[in-house]
């Protein structure tokens, strides 16, 4: 995004995040953050700080650097929280841009919310008539109180079943369980990520997905055209095919779907980004059986990498990698 932002109407403050979670001024180098499987980038603590507004009064943020003195990088008309995961994408920066009353791209507190959480997001789905796949959310609590029944729920959905954390992203904690006997390890590692674990029955079909932009002015979100993962040499579309480009997944956009299809689709991730909230943007993902769109997550920070489905799916609807941020932009202000 470094690289494709229109530089001439915008003029960029890049702002890091440290693990520890402080604020830094970070150098303006795509370079700098390129995804590289030997090494992936990480923002480290150079000693800057960044100072926000001290009230809603002023959008003034400044820096103050390693020797204490403190420089204005003057006003900011809108914020661009390209984060995924817990405190970047579950509404938690979000409301702390809120509190400042900086206008901020994408989606809101709630949305973000609702869209991190798996469970709530099926669950909104479901009662807003859009289908989704079947699934047991489960705790470590509620398995120590009564470990049979919930096993006994899980085993009810039938091999193979999908175990992801609640609320993380980018298929970090997510495990494929082909024999019961793998059961314990998978949920092992996505309760090492959240305290709240979703087992979902695997849906024979294609993985198809569209990117959703608002609409202006009040009008109907846009929708763009559908992109596939295909699978072929992985278990399912992991972390290291999403930003790594690790072999056995091709992304094929647009994906081949007749009219019809295509309309159907784009209708339920209308329907499904306005029942979270309809803000800003998502991807929406399916499960396509050839007879049946289910809904798998809508996802309200989704990938911009070179090989993301998102902005792929845009750029073949015919809006270019830069137009797409400038309309983010857009949107936010």
């Amino acid at each position: 995004m470094l690289r494709a932002i229109d530089r001439e109407r915008y003029r960029v403050i890049p702002v890091g995040i440290t693990r520890e979670g402080a604020f830094v001024l970070e150098e303006d180098d795509p370079d700098k953050f390129a995804l590289n499987p030997e090494r992936l980038p990480e923002v480290v603590d150079n000693g800057t700080r960044i100072v926000w507004p001290d009230s809603t009064a002023t959008r003034a943020i400044s820096v103050r650097h390693p020797d204490g003195t403190v420089e204005t990088l003057g006003d900011i008309d809108v914020v661009f929280p390209i984060l995924h995961g817990r405190f970047g994408e579950d509404g938690t920066v979000q409301g702390f841009l809120e509190l400042l009353d900086l206008p901020y791209v994408g989606a809101g507190l709630l949305m973000s919310a609702i869209g991190m959480d798996k469970h709530t997001t099926k669950s909104v789905l479901r009662a807003a008539g859009v289908p989704v796949v079947p699934w047991v959310t489960v705790t470590r609590g509620a398995l120590e109180r009564d470990d049979d029944l919930w096993r006994r729920r899980i085993h009810a959905l039938g091999l193979p079943v999908f175990v992801k954390p609640a609320r993380a992203g980018s298929s970090v904690g997510v495990s494929k369980v082909s024999e019961w006997g793998e059961l314990d390890a998978a949920l092992d590692t996505a309760f090492h990520e959240d305290a709240s674990v979703l087992v979902e029955q695997a849906v024979s079909g294609r993985e198809v997905e569209c990117g959703v932009l608002q609409g202006r002015d009040g009008a109907d979100p846009r929708v763009s055209v559908a992109g596939e993962i295909v699978v072929s040499g992985r278990d399912f579309y992991d972390f290291e095919a999403k930003y790594l480009g690790a072999p056995g997944i091709d992304l094929v956009c647009p994906a081949h779907l007749h009219d019809g299809e295509l309309r159907e689709m784009q209708r339920i991730a209308a329907r499904a980004f306005e029942a979270v909230g309809g803000q800003g943007l998502s991807r929406v993902d399916f499960f396509y059986t050839g007879s049946e769109f289910f809904v798998n997550e809508v996802n309200t920070m989704p990938g911009f990498t070179p090989i993301s489905m998102f902005p792929t799916c845009w750029i073949q609807s015919g809006l270019s990698y830069p137009d797409l941020i400038t309309e983010l932009i857009e949107l936010a202000r």
